[in-house]
Order: structure tokens, then sequence, then C-alpha cells
């Protein structure tokens, strides 16, 4: 492990440091406390025996729409976008089939009914080409009444939100990022895609879950007994629909995607983005502090607060479990509980970040090696409890005193 600990947060860095010896492959962590950072750690390997260093930077999946979430936030604190507006406003041929009533706070409280994805793409092959992705979005009919449900749209929301973002400002999605994230907070990896001049720094991912044999009997077989188990489990009286799970959140051929090479030169800002810890700890740092970080206004504390607000209760349609979705994020659990004014948005694989106004406190998290968040990979959680801990002490010797 190397990298800096401020005193008041020595708890996180020797839990990090636990969890780097139990774990393989490598992974860092970024804390800021009222606008600066406490925490810069890394540790681990990168790839094969080459160690985990301060500029590595890791593929974050759904930690993703988190980063494309606040570029809609920038469009709206700007004037440049309502939340309450219909999203065909800014993009007209999304009116199509029933959903010119869909508007920006429908997408990004996951309440527009367009989760579906294996039923709209043929092969993820499709997930590199963002035309194509945008035009079958724009074509679809939603699978529910807009605004009556929340329906998590693990892949769907990064095409929603990213062309959003391109109708109105006339950017590329990854470019919008750049220039208006990335550059101003002064980060030192925060891409939606990777560049070939950057990909020296990648950490390669590990397996996560179990891959397929490639044997045609097996897989015959695995379709075979899939097929009925969702039939089983969406007969029950529970509301867990494996198939609809799949749909949402498994295209066909995702493995070779998501794994491939080619990953990198498309912009997927639902899975994509390639993320230094310390990257995404200063934009969500500035959220934390009502917006601002050394002196660079980020967002407006209007904004913040807005982002703050609950907006979908109960459980969610796909995930069967409540996320409490704000416009963009979800709530903020850690191993001791929920955290009820924070907001962020975890990853696949152990990757994750939030922001907690009310301690202004943030957490950001990327690794190479998990199961799932939060089922099976639950690092993230447990530094969020640290974290939280750490905090709240040095509220309790001193409301005035500030961590530098």
């Amino acid at each position: 492990m190397d990298g800096y600990t401020h005193e008041d947060f020595e708890g996180v860095g020797k839990l990090f440091e636990r969890q780097l010896a139990r774990t393989s492959g490598g992974a860092a962590v970024s804390i800021y406390h009222r606008g600066k950072p406490v925490v810069d750690l890394w540790g681990g390997v990168r790839d094969g025996d080459d160690p985990w260093e301060e500029d590595t930077v890791a593929m974050c999946f759904s930690t993703t729409k988190g980063v494309a979430s606040t570029a809609l936030h920038i469009l709206a604190d700007r004037g440049e976008l309502d939340y309450q507006e219909p999203v065909a406003t800014y993009w007209p041929e999304f009116a199509a089939n029933g959903k010119e009533s869909i508007t920006v706070s429908h997408v990004m409280t996951h309440s527009a009914g367009l989760h579906r994805i294996r039923s709209l793409v043929d092969s993820a092959d499709r997930m590199h080409d963002w035309e194509h992705m945008t035009t079958a979005l724009a074509a679809a009919a939603p699978a529910y009444e807009p605004g009556t449900r929340h329906g998590y749209h693990g892949l769907t929301y990064g095409w929603l939100a990213g062309e959003i973002v391109q109708r109105i400002s006339g950017q590329s999605f990854s470019d919008f990022v750049r220039t208006e994230i990335a550059e101003p907070l002064g980060t030192d990896g925060l891409y939606i895609g990777l560049p070939e001049s950057e990909r020296h720094r990648l950490a390669p991912l590990g397996p996560i879950g179990i891959r397929r044999p490639k044997r045609e009997p097996f897989k015959s077989m695995e379709k075979r007994i899939g097929k009925e188990l969702g039939k089983l489990v969406s007969r029950l009286p529970s509301p867990v629909n494996t198939r609809r799970i799949v749909n949402s959140l498994v295209p066909r051929g995702m493995e070779d995607v998501l794994w491939g090479p080619d990953i990198m030169d498309a912009a997927v800002p639902a899975a994509n983005g390639f993320f230094t810890a310390r990257s995404l700890g200063r934009m969500y740092g500035a959220m934390a502090n009502g917006g601002e970080v050394d002196g660079t206004r980020f967002l407006s504390t209007k904004t913040i607060h807005t982002i703050q607000v609950h907006r979908g209760k109960g459980l969610d349609h796909v995930l069967v479990i409540p996320m409490d979705w704000r416009l963009g994020f979800h709530r903020v659990f850690t191993s001791r509980g929920v955290l009820p004014m924070a907001f962020g948005h975890f990853g696949f694989g152990g990757s994750g970040a939030w922001a907690d106004p009310s301690r202004e406190l943030s957490l950001a998290m990327v690794c190479s090696r998990g199961t799932g968040t939060p089922i099976g990979d639950l690092r993230i959680m447990e530094l969020g409890a640290a974290a939280v801990d750490c905090a709240d002490e040095v509220i309790q010797r001193s409301p005035q005193n500030v961590a530098v």
C-alpha cells in the first residue's frame, strides 16, 4: 500500500491495508472531507506482478452512471436543461412510440420504462455503435407507463442521458466529460472509453463471476435450464423476475463485449468509465462540499440540494431492492446501514463513489477484482462505514475542526 492518510482517518487506512492483504488484484481509495483530500491510497497489483501505481485507471461499470448524471446536472445548473421538460424537447426523434411525455426526470430516476436492452438489440456488439443504440431507444416503446414505477436502466441509461447531453452541448459525450468535468476539476483519470495514450495505465479486469465453458453442449443445457428457472421464478409470489433482470442487464454476448479490447474505443456512459479513485473522489468531494473544491465552483449549492431529494421509494422493478432514486443517483449504504442524506453510484465488481453533504464527506473506490456490489464484494461498504466513523469523530471533537 502507498499514498497518504490524514491522522483523523487512520482507521480507513488500516482497513484498506487489511482488505488488500486478503484480496487479489489491486485497488485505490480516495476520501474528501470538508473540501480537502484526507485519504489517497492505492495498493496491490495492476497486472501480473506489476504494482498498482498512483495513476492506475480501472474500468468501473455502473459507477460510470454517476458521471453521466453529473453531466446532466451541469447543464441544468447552467439553465440549458430542465429536469421536468420532455426528453423530446432536446431530442425530437425520441417522441416516437408513445414517449412524448417522458421527461428528463423520468430518465434520471429510472422510471422511463426503457430498461430492456436484450429485446432492444440482437447482440451486445451493438453497444459499440452510439447511433445504433440511440436510434433503437428513440424508436422503442416503454415497458410501463412512465413515472408509475422505477426500474433500473442498467445499460440504456447511458445512451439516454448521453444523447441528451450531446443534443444540448453539441459535443460528443466523452468530450463533454473531458472539457466540463475532468479538466475544470484537474482530475488525473476520468474518461468515458480510454484514449490510446492512457492505456498503459490500465488495470485489466480480473475474473468476475464464472465464465461459461465454450463447449456447445454445456451452453445449450445452460440455456434450457436458465429458461425454465426464469419461468419458475416469474410464477412465484415474490416480485423477483429473473427474465426481467437478464433482459435489463445482459444483452447476448455481453461478456465478450465488456471484456474485449474494443470497449475502450467506444462510449458506453452506463458502463465503460475508466477512472482513478482520486478523480472520482475529487468530483464527489466537490458535491459533498456544496459544489466547490479548491476554489473551483463545480455545481451550485441549489443543484446539490436538488440532487439530494428522494424521488423513488419502494422496491425497484428490476433489481427488487429499495434504491431510493435521486436524480441520477441511488441511496448510499455502508456495512452499518444507510446514509440518509448521501447519494452516489456503485458498480459491478466493487467500484463506487458517493457524497454525503451532511457530513461534507465523499468516498471513491476503484479496483480490478470483485464479484459484484453490494452482493459479494463488500469492501466499499466497509470503507464507507469506517470513513463515516472517522468524520463523526472529527465533528464530535470540534464542529469547527477542519481536517487539512
